[in-house]
């Protein structure tokens, strides 16, 4: 076999590929037998009928097919390994000559990932928030807390905002009362916006036994979307009261004594959620500074395919799970479609260029990654997914995606490299060390081409066996 390469643009190449007719003997002794199983010829038992015979009854040019649909495969893998490509999906197979006892020629043209040359980065500034917790910060998760802690007692008066009511709720539409439009005893604080719009403004002023009508959009249900008028009876006011804030708050709701104590642990750990942010932070300012060093061209067959990708994983995951569809949620966002799909396209190429540069960096430094890494990274994976750690193990093995997931956790590690080389200022100008932070928290790189495949694979899986 003979094989050359012509480069056409940076991302994509063309083999053209010599075969000598002799080197397809495996794959036509493996057509013969194949097509000798599938058919009967009268005289020979199955499975005996001679070469000549099948040649003459069923045609040459069938056999021919066969060994060539056959032996294709492992004469472009030989000429890719041959010629050291890193192909990008399938490639575009021509056969442009088939002589039978002479030669069989074809070309394949197919996209690479392009070659990328990684400059000192280690000179990369950034600047992120510096971490600091006011007073104001502190009281506002202590009141968090405590509101957690209210309790309600009924009340012979009118509701009021920041009031539990019990109600009964009645949607009709086109003046018909939905099957599923009906609901009794649903507990609503208001205020809350938990439920329809124009609910607060209804039951405010409404006593027990009270009723009042409102229209509003419907969130789910069979009419999602639709104009429904509402009717609602409060069935019970109950007013919400919070505990003092004293040492006796401070045992009732935490491990503490005292108040003091309770305000100290909640202003820790304000401090660590802000030193967990500053390293995120970190983290993604340092990966913008160097994709802006490496040029990095984009495959356009890849682009075109994450694009995809991305937008079912919203329309089919994300969004099926909250009842809505593409346009719903372009409205709730405020977005056009021309909008939606030009941040899709710029997040899908920076997450090409991310999985490209991040790749060649583990390259360069020859990173690896160990089972602990990998599993704690599958964990996390499943936990975003929803998905118990097995079932999504169990998912990702069965699509073949761990060498998806093995890669994420190698990037990561590649990133984790740059940001230790990088020099990191908070906006009061103070060098900020996040050794500890990346001692506690593995730094994962952004989602890049093919994690959301590899998440959106396992949940499909999830899926089908629900569903089975």
């Amino acid at each position: 076999m003979k094989s050359a390469v012509e480069t056409l643009n940076p991302t994509r190449v063309r083999l053209t590929v010599e075969v000598p007719f002799e080197e397809l003997k495996d794959s036509l002794d493996a057509a013969y037998k194949k097509i000798n199983q599938q058919v009967t010829v009268k005289g020979f038992r199955k499975g005996k009928v001679p070469a000549r015979v099948i040649d003459q009854r069923f045609g040459r040019g069938a056999v021919l097919e066969e060994a060539v649909n056959d032996a294709l495969p492992k004469f472009y893998t030989d000429a890719v390994n041959e010629a050291e490509l890193n192909p990008l999906g399938q490639p575009e197979v021509d056969i442009t000559e088939l002589k039978d006892g002479e030669t069989l020629n074809f070309t394949a043209e197919v996209d690479i990932r392009p070659a990328i040359e990684i400059p000192d980065y280690s000179g990369i500034e950034v600047e992120v928030d510096a971490v600091e917790v006011s007073d104001e910060d502190v009281d506002k998760a202590v009141e968090e807390l405590r509101e957690r802690f209210a309790s309600t007692s009924p009340v012979e008066r009118a509701a009021e905002d920041g009031d539990v009511v019990t109600i009964d709720l009645q949607a009709k539409v086109d003046g018909e009362v939905l099957e599923d439009g009906v609901a009794d005893g649903v507990s609503y604080t208001i205020g809350s916006g938990e439920l329809l719009d124009g609910i607060d403004d209804a039951v405010k002023g409404v006593e027990a036994g009270g009723e009042a009508t409102f229209t509003s959009e419907l969130k789910g249900g069979s009419a999602a979307g639709k104009e429904a008028e509402v009717t609602v009876k409060v069935i019970q006011v109950a007013a919400r009261e919070l505990p003092e804030l004293d040492d006796d708050f401070a045992q009732l709701a935490s491990e503490f004594d005292t108040l003091e104590e309770l305000r100290a642990d909640s202003r820790k750990r304000l401090e660590n959620m802000k030193q967990y942010d500053q390293a995120t932070q970190a983290q993604e300012r340092v990966l913008e500074k160097l994709l802006e060093l490496v040029e990095v061209p984009v495959p356009e067959k890849l682009l075109e395919d994450e694009i995809n990708t991305r937008k079912h994983n919203l329309e089919h995951h994300q969004l099926g799970q909250m009842g809505l569809d593409l346009a719903k949620y372009l409205e709730i966002q405020g977005k056009t479609e021309e909008e939606f799909d030009a941040e899709t396209r710029e997040a899908a190429v920076k997450g090409i260029k991310t999985q490209f540069v991040l790749d060649e960096l583990v390259k360069q430094e020859k990173l690896n990654v160990n089972q602990e890494e990998l599993t704690e990274h599958l964990m996390r994976r499943a936990a975003s997914s929803g998905m118990s750690p097995d079932q999504f193990a169990q998912a990702v093995v069965e699509q073949g995606q761990v060498p998806l997931l093995v890669g994420e956790v190698a990037r990561g590690k590649a990133l984790a490299a740059v940001v230790e080389k990088a020099t990191v200022k908070d906006t009061n100008g103070e060098i900020v060390d996040l050794e500890d932070e990346e001692e506690d928290e593995t730094i994962e790189a952004p989602e890049a081409a093919d994690a959301s495949e590899a998440e959106a694979k396992a949940e499909d899986k999830a899926d089908e066996k629900t569903e089975g």
